[in-house]
Parts: C-alpha cells; sequence; structure tokens
C-alpha cells in the first residue's frame, strides 16, 4: 500500500468522479484507475462502485476514507516533526545534572529555549558524573552537566558555574556552632568521602587542596550520595562535604538530628561546572541548547555562587 494511493482514493472521494479526480492529481485517468485498483487489492475488497453513470463508495470505502485520512494527516505531522527537529525547532533535549546546575543554570536556560523555540522540550535527569559520562558516550542522555572539565577530547563543553565546596557536619560537632573554618583545620579530623568514580572533581579538588596545604585527608569512611553523608555526620563525630547547594537541600529536608553546614575557607574549595556534550553527534537540538548556554554564561571570569564568594576571616576550628 502507498501513500501516493491514499491520496488519490481520498481526491477519488472528494470528486466520485474519475475525471475529475485525475485532473486534480495531474494524472491521465487510466493511470488514476490503475492506481486505485492496486488499493483495493491491497485492501482485499472494493473500495469504489464504477458503472458508466456514477461512481460510488462501497460501505468498505466509506469506512476506509475516515482511515486513509488519519494516516496522511499523521503522516504529514510526522514529516514536520522531522524537518522541524532537524532543524533544531523541535523535539526533546535529554539532559543530564547535578543540583547546583538544576538550581542555578537549568531553569534560565529552559526558559530562554522555550521562549525562542517552544517546541522544544528539556528533560533534565539528576545524575552522578560518572552515570552522567557513562549515559552521554551510550547515547541516553544529549549533554551532561559535571564537575571539572572533561578528559575526553571527544567532547565539546561550555564552563558555566564556580561551586563553593562546604563541610558537613553533625548538630553536637565541635564545629557546630562555628560559621566557617580554615580548611587547614581538617588536618587530622576524620573525615567522610563519596567514592572517586562518582565524582573525580569534588574527589580530586578536597585531596589536592589538602595536599598543597601539606597534609592528608583523614578519611575514615566512604558514602554513596549526599543523604548517605547527612546520615553518617549526625551519628558519627566525622566531617562530610558537599556542594553549597546540596547542603541547603538536605539541611532543609532533615528529620530529626539535623546537619550543619559550615564553610571552609582559606582557601574555598571550589568546583566549575561544565556542561558537555559528544562532538562525534550531529544534533541541532543539542545546538540550540548550547546556544542558549552560551548566552547565559559568564563572557568574563566565571561567575561563582554566592557561598563561595564571602571573604569574611575564619574562626579556627582547633579545639573547639
Amino acid at each position: 500500500m502507498e501513500l501516493r494511493h491514499l491520496h488519490s482514493f481520498l481526491t477519488l472521494s472528494e470528486e466520485l468522479h474519475f475525471g475529475r479526480a485525475a485532473r486534480r492529481l495531474h494524472l491521465a485517468q487510466p493511470s488514476l484507475s490503475q492506481q486505485i485498483q492496486r488499493l483495493e487489492q491491497s485492501v482485499g475488497t472494493r473500495l469504489v462502485s464504477r458503472s458508466s453513470h456514477e461512481v460510488a463508495l462501497t460501505a468498505a470505502g466509506r469506512a476506509f476514507v475516515t482511515e486513509a485520512r488519519g494516516v496522511l494527516d499523521r503522516v504529514e505531522r510526522a514529516r514536520d516533526a522531522a524537518h522541524h527537529a532537524a532543524a533544531g525547532r523541535a523535539g526533546t533535549v535529554r539532559v543530564g545534572c547535578n543540583l547546583p546546575a538544576a538550581q542555578g543554570v537549568l531553569p534560565r536556560v529552559i526558559a530562554r529555549l522555550r521562549a525562542e523555540l517552544p517546541d522544544v522540550v528539556v528533560a533534565p535527569r539528576e545524575m552522578w558524573t560518572g552515570l552522567q559520562l557513562r549515559a552521554l558516550h551510550s547515547g541516553d542522555l544529549d549533554v551532561a552537566m559535571i564537575y571539572g572539565p572533561p578528559a575526553d577530547a571527544g567532547l565539546g563543553h561550555q564552563r558555566l558555574l564556580r561551586v563553593p565546596l562546604v563541610a558537613l557536619v553533625g548538630d553536637r560537632h565541635p564545629w557546630a556552632t562555628l560559621r566557617q573554618v580554615s580548611f587547614n583545620d581538617l588536618r587530622g579530623q576524620p573525615c567522610l568521602l563519596f567514592h572517586r568514580e562518582q565524582s573525580p572533581a569534588m574527589y580530586d579538588v578536597l585531596t589536592h587542596t589538602a595536599g598543597a596545604a601539606g597534609f592528608t585527608l583523614d578519611v575514615v569512611d566512604h558514602v554513596e550520595d549526599p543523604v548517605a553523608t547527612s546520615i553518617v555526620v549526625a551519628a558519627r563525630n566525622v566531617i562530610g562535604f558537599c556542594s553549597a547547594a546540596r547542603a541547603a537541600a538536605v539541611c532543609a529536608s532533615a528529620v530529626g538530628i539535623r546537619p550543619v553546614t559550615v564553610s571552609l575557607v582559606d582557601p574555598v574549595p571550589t568546583l566549575d561546572l561544565y556542561a558537555v556534550w559528544r562532538s562525534d553527534v550531529d544534533n541541532p537540538l543539542v545546538e540550540e541548547f548550547v546556544r542558549c548556554l552560551r548566552a547565559d554564561a559568564p563572557s568574563g571570569p566565571t561567575r561563582t555562587t554566592r557561598a563561595a564568594r564571602r571573604s569574611a576571616p575564619a574562626r579556627s576550628a582547633v579545639g573547639a
């Protein structure tokens, strides 16, 4: 069954005259008759009743008209959707993100994209850096928003935001009454870290910052996620780490013993948030998303979240 045969049949159903229908279709009348016969053969029943005086639709033909018109309408919509997607004007962009991206970048980019291209949908998914990169390479994500510059040369990238890391402690920890402490005060303190494969950039920033200060973090345990961090620090005399945005969310949702956020300064450990995408995939939707990202990204020094800009001197936590 060919689409042109459906189109010819619908034209004939409107005209009920082979000559007039053939003229509308710019076909010779015998050619139109052959198309209708082939369509009837495909369907397996007569659709048109012919006589020397009139042309009429059979009962099967009348039932077939509605469905055939629906098929052609859907084909037209599918063609339009394909053209819009090919031009980057419609479709879905699958975006992996972390909490700072979800709070600080995505809402503005989605608003800009929706204002310019209302038929483009952004589907965000909060995921760890490692999971985002695997999903990006497997084709399950179009764009990832991760910490640290991508090590893969096959990925395009755009730096978006500078994110401060903070300490997370239980409300009975000696640091719980402090607003901020020097990073050097972590020396000799029992700490929790994520496994490196979950967030390589965060792991490396913390360990390298400690190394530059002349000590090694005393990592007594590893955790799987920020919620686990908040649970462990509330129950044990240890220090966890996360972004300032994540800390605020964890503290707000905690029940019972609440974790407490303590800013780290001198120096402030920070992470750069990047958007990354596969350079080897030609996707106009991704190009439009990246265009909106770049329009929102800072043109000068990387934008820094408010918590990373605090400049008050740290109160020492030693002996606190």
